[in-house]
C-alpha cells in the first residue's frame, strides 16, 4: 500500500504544481495561449465543468459536488480493493496513478470550482479543440493499467486462482493434499 500511497501523493504534487505555475504564474488564464513547440505542444486554457472532453458540464454546484463526490468514492473504492487483493507492484502502482490524477481533479474542483486544464497536442493541418492536465494522463494511464494488466502479485496463487487469506493456516508438514493419494494408517505409517 506504501508504493499507491507514494504514487498518489507524487502525483497530486506534481499536477498542482504544475497548475499552480500555469495559472498564477504564465497567467494562461488571462493569456488563453501559449505555443512551445507548435503545433506538437501548446498551452491552451481551458476550464473544465465536466468530466472527460467536457462531458457533464454545467455550472451548478450541485454537478461540481456530484462529480467531487464520485471522485472521492472511487479513490475510496479503488483503494479498499488494492488493499484487500493481492495485487502486485504494477497494479499498485496504476492504482496510485489513478488515485493521485483523481485527487488532483478534485482539488481543482474544490478551489476553481472547475478542472484547470492546459496541455493540448495538435497534429499538421488539425488543431486539437481538446486540453487536459497531468492528473488527467494519470487516471488514465491507471484506470488502463488496472483494466489491462493481471492483477496477480506475491501474495496470489496464480491466474484464475483464489489467493489464501492472509491469516490462513498453512497446511501442516504430511497432510495429504487434495488429489493425491498419501493415505496413512493411525500410526502414521504409509499402507
Amino acid at each position: 500500500m506504501r508504493l499507491t500511497a507514494w504514487v498518489a501523493v507524487g502525483i497530486v504534487l506534481l499536477d498542482q504544481a504544475l497548475k499552480y505555475w500555469v495559472v498564477h504564474v504564465l497567467r494562461l488564464d488571462r493569456l488563453r495561449e501559449i505555443d512551445l513547440l507548435p503545433p506538437w505542444l501548446n498551452l491552451r486554457m481551458a476550464w473544465n465543468q465536466g468530466v472527460n472532453f467536457g462531458l457533464m458540464a454545467s455550472e451548478t454546484d450541485l454537478t461540481r459536488w456530484l462529480l467531487i463526490g464520485v471522485a472521492a468514492a472511487i479513490c475510496i473504492w479503488v483503494w479498499i480493493w488494492i488493499w484487500r487483493s493481492a495485487a502486485g507492484r504494477f497494479a499498485r502502482l496504476s492504482a496510485g496513478l489513478l488515485i493521485g490524477g483523481a485527487i488532483g481533479n478534485v482539488i481543482d474542483r474544490v478551489y476553481y470550482g472547475a478542472v484547470a486544464d492546459f496541455l493540448n497536442m495538435s497534429l499538421p493541418g488539425w488543431q486539437n479543440p481538446y486540453s487536459f492536465n497531468v492528473a488527467d494522463i494519470s487516471i488514465f494511464a491507471g484506470a488502463i493499467g488496472l483494466v489491462l494488466i493481471p492483477q496477480t502479485g506475491p501474495g496470489s496463487r496464480g491466474p484464475g486462482r483464489k489467493p489464501r487469506p492472509r491469516n490462513a493456516p498453512k497446511p501442516a508438514s504430511g497432510t495429504a493434499l487434495p488429489g493425491t493419494d498419501n493415505t496413512r494408517d493411525g500410526a502414521g505409517k504409509s499402507r
